[in-house]
């Protein structure tokens, strides 16, 4: 059990965890989950961490098929600019090797912004804290459980 899984289960909230055969050349990890778990998608979100809106580094959590719109997120984070973080800071900062970054039971609660389009969603996957393992819970849940803020930030 991953420290995501454990946070949802520690939450009492409704989720499901889906588990695929990760392929280690898959070029996007996130296009991968959703073409093997079938879902659409426009469901189907992935982890990204931000430098440069303060002390820590922060969270976007964005569709697989879009790009996370820095100029956006920095907007919505209340900073100049942002960029993305270096892969040795995330590891560090979130506990999870990227490829499996999971916006829930990061080592420190980073400051999370989501796009507003999972708002459209009755659940959402996300990781749940290793390549080929996604957690499906509605975009109100993880809002809650990571204390996140809505807010356009793809494109």
């Amino acid at each position: 059990m991953t420290p995501a899984i454990k946070k949802a289960k520690q939450a009492k909230i409704t989720y499901v965890v889906h588990e695929y055969e990760h392929d280690p050349a898959a070029e996007s990890f996130g296009k991968e989950a959703a073409q093997k778990l079938g879902v659409d998608p426009a469901r189907v979100f992935k982890t990204l961490v931000v430098s440069g809106a303060g002390k820590d580094p922060c969270v976007a959590v964005v569709p697989v098929m879009l790009r996370l719109d820095l100029k956006l997120v920095a907007k919505a984070l209340g900073a100049k600019k942002v960029a993305m973080a270096e892969v040795p800071l995330v590891e560090r900062v979130t506990g999870y090797v990227v490829g499996g970054v999971s916006p829930l039971g990061q080592k420190k609660q980073l400051r999370t912004v989501i796009d507003a389009s999972a708002q459209n969603h009755d659940t959402i996957f996300v990781s749940a804290g290793r390549r080929g393992l996604d957690i499906e819970l509605s975009p109100h849940d993880l809002l809650a459980l990571t204390r996140a803020d809505f807010a356009p930030i793809a494109k």
